[in-house]
């Protein structure tokens, strides 16, 4: 394309070299290097995964297959495409979208694994066999999304990341920093309470409904053909994972799991306590009557503080000692933004959506820049009284509404984030005491969404599925996509990059490519390493019987496609000088993080 002169070229390249503490000729030379696309990166454009055998009551192993095209999707456009779409076509922006982390603290005494034998389908997901492996597998997302941060549709550089929330699975403080420190780039021990030493469920022989990775013929994941794997669990937590961060600033929002326990109930005091303690339950029944006590006894102070101390103190039927850990208290909404806005300044940006302003007024959502033509907004849809499901507060509703049409006035491109997504955001409780206001549901929300053209994108996650709606104006032209990507806990285990191309011929094209981890796709048995407990942990995913997880996968049009829609404006008016520099300056970061390696 037609960019920058080259006085502007050689003027730009010097300001960045200077701003990031680069020498001048390497970072010329490299970003005089013209785009290409990534087309040898790891994606599911090269190669997918799949059970390698099927069959009922058999454990099944996973292994690498043919890679899945990108398909056009035309329910929005209305008509056929031009075929010279892709003679001129210029990328826009190129990003990164993650959600449902779902980091998890296993040994924490405040998790809900004891309910699985009360109810395994009211309590699914409370745990998994994986549960100590999330750290690994963020991980390896982070190293398999970096890999991609080039386009392999134009070359273009990745400009953010976006993660649409459950961040922290059981509200942790602990899993919150884990989650954080994946992202930016860190070395973890993924373990709390003794050094070296897993104090959790999965080493206690007490639920049938647990997997027992030392002794699995006791329990039901046995007589499925789970294998005994010995070592699994002292190596899980004495290992170190090291993350080099995102190549890319990041951008996040509340999910339910960051809002609520479990992502479903309000959180007492005694939980609190019990989570930060010495006691922790093995047997439904004390869990549950335990939680329903805290519960009666909140309006009584004297009560409240005699249910905490005998929760963390006494001798609880259903409990059992382990070794007590403060930095497993639960969050809070302040806590979750703070932390944010603690994290260090690279990738960046300070805050990943939240600023100052979020904690002085308590203001739960956000709204940032990406380059000068890309507008991001990032809702909390979690309810924060009871469910696990979602829905937007009106004040919230016409927050979006005004950002929006302030964005369509300056001729930029809408990205709305939100965890919940559109057949989730239908949850109506209320709390019991305190001010209320309406809270909008889907059909409301997505009726608005259309009044702004603009608006091309509504990316979201919690059903841990890969689905791409397509939202067509039923009143004209056009619409906008919303793309819900999968999950890093539960099997695909995958995550997607997003690009938004310019055809030149009044469309505009949205590329999702579907991202599996970098870890290999077969587990090597007594593989314990950082990649290959991340490998384990996909393949256990994948033989969970009490769901149905090839299914989450999602049908081959919401994997990788090619979404067309109207272009919202003329899109000439964004110059191809203005893309040129901002992609100059994601190019230079990349050398920057690299040390300055070409």
């Amino acid at each position: 394309m037609s960019g920058l002169s080259r006085r502007h070229f050689l003027q730009t390249s010097a300001a960045l070299a200077a701003g990031l503490g680069l020498a001048y000729g390497r970072v010329g030379s490299a970003l005089a290097a013209p785009l290409a696309p990534a087309r040898d990166a790891p994606s599911t454009l090269l190669s997918t995964i799949r059970q390698l055998n099927v069959g009922n009551l058999q454990y099944r192993t996973l292994v690498a297959n043919p890679g899945e095209p990108y398909l056009p999707r035309l329910d929005v456009l209305g008509k056929s495409p031009s075929e010279n779409r892709t003679k001129n076509r210029r990328s826009l922006y190129y990003l990164g979208h993650l959600s449902d982390a779902h980091i998890i603290d296993a040994q924490s005494p405040a998790r809900l694994e004891p309910l699985l034998a009360v109810s395994v389908g009211t309590f699914s997901g409370s745990a998994r066999p994986q549960d100590t492996l999330t750290v690994n597998v963020l991980t390896e997302t982070v190293n398999a999304m970096n890999a991609l941060r080039v386009s392999p549709v134009t070359g273009a550089p990745v400009a953010a990341f976006l993660n649409t929330g459950d961040n922290a699975d059981m509200h942790s403080q602990l899993e919150l920093k884990w989650y954080i420190e994946t992202l930016d780039g860190a070395s973890i021990t993924p373990n709390s309470g003794a050094p070296d030493v897993y104090d959790g469920m999965q080493a206690w022989l007490d639920t049938q409904m647990i997997y027992h990775p030392e002794q699995p013929e006791g329990d039901e994941y046995g007589a499925y053909g789970f294998p005994r794997i010995p070592g699994l669990l002292d190596a899980a937590v004495s290992q170190t994972v090291t993350s080099p961060g995102l190549d890319a600033p990041w951008y996040t929002v509340f999910g339910n799991h960051d809002a609520l326990y479990f992502g479903f109930f309000p959180i007492d005091s005694a939980m609190r306590a019990l989570a930060q303690g010495s006691q922790k339950p093995y047997a439904g029944e004390g869990l549950l009557q335990n939680y329903a006590a805290g519960w009666a006894q909140q309006s009584n102070p004297l009560a409240r503080f005699a249910h905490m101390v005998t929760t963390n103190f006494g001798r609880n039927s259903g409990f059992r000692e382990v070794p007590a850990d403060s930095s497993r208290a639960l969050l809070d909404r302040t806590t979750f933004m703070q932390a944010h806005l603690d994290s260090p300044a690279n990738p960046g940006p300070v805050g990943h959506g939240f600023t100052q302003q979020n904690i002085d007024t308590g203001q739960t959502w956000w709204t940032a820049t990406v380059g000068t033509r890309l507008r991001l907004f990032g809702l909390d849809t979690c309810n924060t009284t009871l469910g696990a499901d979602g829905a937007v507060p009106l004040d919230q509703f016409e927050w979006l509404e005004a950002g929006l049409a302030d964005a369509a006035r300056n001729n930029q491109l809408a990205v709305v984030m939100s965890h919940h997504n559109s057949i989730t955001l239908e949850n109506g409780a209320q709390p019991a005491i305190g001010p209320t206001q309406p809270l909008i549901h889907a059909d409301q929300f997505i009726e608005m969404l259309h009044r702004y053209p603009n608006a091309i994108a509504w990316i979201n996650g919690h059903t841990h599925v890969n689905t791409i709606q397509a939202h067509k104006n039923p009143e004209r032209e056009g619409g906008f996509w919303e793309i819900t990507t999968a999950s890093c806990i539960d099997f695909p285990q995958q995550q997607q990059m997003i690009e938004i191309v310019d055809n030149r011929d009044g469309t505009l094209s949205l590329f999702t490519t579907v991202v599996d981890h970098a870890a290999p796709p077969t587990w090597t048995p007594g593989d314990f390493s950082q990649t290959g407990l991340a490998s384990l942990s996909r393949e256990l995913s994948s033989n969970d019987f009490t769901e149905n997880p090839l299914m989450r996968r999602g049908a081959v049009e919401s994997r990788n496609t090619e979404l067309l829609l109207p272009a919202p404006f003329d899109l000439s008016m964004i110059s191809d000088a203005e893309l040129e520099r901002e992609q100059m300056a994601s190019r230079a970061r990349f050398l920057a993080r690299s040390g300055g390696a070409s």
